[in-house]
């Protein structure tokens, strides 16, 4: 599900707003304007969900990861995981502040991490039983089960201060990052200064303004002069404005078809919507799916060239299993629907025992590149016999539709958690989660492993064996409960003058990914 982008601003107005003609050229070399993508509807709250994809900007979180994707320190001096997998002793370095010049301590932590579990948001710490202060700067956090992934708290939950949170705060947040908020006009622009009180490397950039404004508009205003990085769509890349150069960006952005796992029987989900769909419930079929669609292709297609072929939900990740891709092998398609019963009907689709392999293939209608992805395979599927029918709804529709009908749906994250929400059999129908109800004991039991294991690094094998241990998995070479197709690269117009230094494998395009380590941007322009 896309972040909606609020409110959209003329190249005019753009200009009123930072001050300076349209002719004007690049940005001073301690001011940037970024138009990036829209303002979070929460506000700036780490407690509701602000920060998870991407850097909290305003917040400083216990861990980070360099552009490796490596664990580094960042609140935390020191973290250990106890023997029995439940508690986590947070040595903090003592010298960090708030920019409100208030010092950090682990009671700040201890809250922090408390009231996310009952603060009613994006963020699920339902294994949290209890964050406590054993003194200034060391903090326990105790779990109720052992959950390695409850580590991506430590990565992503921006510390807040208990003495001045409070209901407000999302729209005035205080916090340890390297930014401070300056103003925030909601559906216009946010503006931040950098936070004297930051204890880690300063950037040069002193001050940076976020627009939010549509595609259309960002890109007049880089035409004009006006920002200094831009996301791009793919419809409108390869193409950079005197003064800009671009930059791709590697992404886990998925695109992939959920796939119902059960037949049709009547039964209905949690919130009494349909579930099950009697073509793609035959294992043949989800198999067959996932061989007959050509990536590359829609990559070329589709995404005009801009994109990665998918097969699973964390490509290039080190939890991912590379062993699971499969290879687009119509014919092999065609052999296995065979065998499975799947015969050519004289209009070239095939039937068994009266059901027609024919469905809707569901996408929110106002996205015109999922649109074009699901074209691109419904006209690839149909060489291998199945129809596919194109569907635009909107998430209301969604919601109620997509325990029944194939829907393409867009993840990734930097958590193994998001596999485990996809494919665990306990979280079938768990809102957007596993909305095809996949089930499987050996991936269950996989996922128990990982979740108990000594470190998130020692997960990683387990988590490679959920998706393809060599007889089975959740990939479309196993169970096939899914057919990623694509990742989507995340497209930028940069000054040239502006280095951004190496950049992370992105998550999906919530938030503002491409600042997660905006520390480490120059200017290299005289």
């Amino acid at each position: 599900m896309t972040m909606p982008i609020s409110g959209t601003l003329s190249l005019i107005a753009v200009s009123l707003l930072l001050g300076v003609s349209t002719s004007a050229l690049a940005a001073p070399k301690t001011d940037l304007v970024l138009a990036i993508g829209g303002e979070p509807d929460e506000g700036y709250d780490p407690l509701l969900g602000w920060g998870r994809y991407g850097h909290p900007l305003f917040q400083s979180t216990l861990l980070t990861r360099d552009a490796h994707m490596r664990t580094q320190p960042e609140l935390a001096k020191s973290w250990y995981l106890s023997e029995d997998r439940l508690t986590w002793t947070i040595e903090l370095r003592p010298d960090a502040k708030f920019s409100d010049g208030t010092s950090l301590t682990a009671r700040d932590v201890a809250f922090t991490f408390n009231h996310a579990k009952t603060a009613g948001g994006e963020l699920d710490l339902g294994v949290l039983e209890q964050a406590k202060a054993i003194d200034d700067t060391t903090v326990q956090i105790k779990l109720s089960r052992p959950w390695i992934t409850f580590s991506d708290f430590l990565f992503t939950l921006g510390i807040v201060p208990a003495d001045s949170y409070g209901p407000e705060y999302a729209r005035n947040p205080v916090g340890s990052g390297p930014y401070e908020m300056v103003s925030w006009t909601e559906g216009e622009q946010l503006i931040v200064k950098k936070n004297p009180y930051f204890y880690g490397k300063q950037s040069p950039f002193e001050r940076i303004t976020f627009l939010f404004t549509g595609e259309d508009t960002s890109l007049a205003a880089a035409f004009a002069g006006q920002v200094d990085v831009v996301s791009v769509p793919a419809t409108s890349a390869d193409a950079p404005p005197t003064g800009f150069k671009q930059i791709v960006v590697d992404t886990v952005d998925n695109r992939g078809i959920s796939l119902p796992m059960s037949a049709d029987d009547s039964k209905t989900s949690p919130d009494g919507y349909p579930v099950g769909n009697n073509v793609t419930s035959d294992p043949a079929v989800r198999q067959a799916i996932n061989l007959g669609v050509d990536r590359e292709q829609i990559v070329e297609v589709a995404l005009f060239g801009h994109g990665t072929p998918a097969y699973g939900p964390a490509d290039g990740l080190p939890w991912s299993n590379p062993e699971a891709a499969v290879d687009h092998d119509p014919e092999a398609a065609q052999a296995l629907l065979e065998d499975a019963g799947w015969t050519v009907g004289t209009d070239g689709i095939r039937s068994k025992d009266g059901i027609r392999a024919s469905f809707p293939l569901i996408y929110p209608a106002s996205d015109s590149t999922r649109q074009a992805i699901v074209i691109s395979a419904a006209e690839q599927l149909k060489d291998i016999g199945i129809e596919v029918v194109p569907q635009g709804k909107s998430w209301d529709d969604i919601e109620r539709l997509m325990h029944a009908n194939p829907v393409l749906f867009g993840w990734g994250s930097h958590t193994p958690q998001e596999a485990y929400s996809l494919y665990q059999s306990s979280m079938g129908g768990q809102g957007y989660f596993n909305p095809g109800f996949f089930s499987n004991p050996q991936v269950d039991a996989h996922f128990a492993s990982a979740q108990a294991a000594e470190s998130l690094e020692a997960s990683y094998p387990h988590w490679q064996a959920a998706e393809w241990d060599g007889q089975t998995g959740y990939s479309g070479k196993g169970l096939a409960g899914w057919a990623w197709l694509v990742n989507l690269d995340h497209i930028y117009y940069v000054n040239e003058c502006i280095d951004l230094g190496p950049t992370q494998i992105e998550p999906h395009g919530h938030g503002w990914p491409i600042t997660s380590l905006i520390q480490n941007w120059t200017w290299t322009c005289d």
